[in-house]
């Protein structure tokens, strides 16, 4: 599992993508998220709008993710 560190109180789905590289830019995840199952928390999810928060889990492409704030990874 990866562990993706924020610095707000949120991520959407759609910047979390480009940020780990599965798009190239914010206009792809629209039709990513039609193609692709990407899982948060457990449960399919399509709306590039998705707030990730803290602690939030995410599986795409195999991949785990687990978002989180420095603080909260550290411990």
């Amino acid at each position: 599992m990866t562990k993706i560190t924020i610095k707000t109180e949120y991520i959407t789905l759609g910047q979390f993508l480009k940020y780990v590289g599965v798009i190239d830019s914010g206009s792809q995840a629209k039709a990513f998220l039609q193609d692709q199952i990407v899982l948060v928390n457990g449960e399919a999810e399509q709306r590039r709008g998705r707030k990730l928060y803290n602690g939030f889990a995410v599986i795409v492409d195999k991949k785990k993710f687990l978002i989180g704030k420095d603080d909260v990874l550290s411990q």
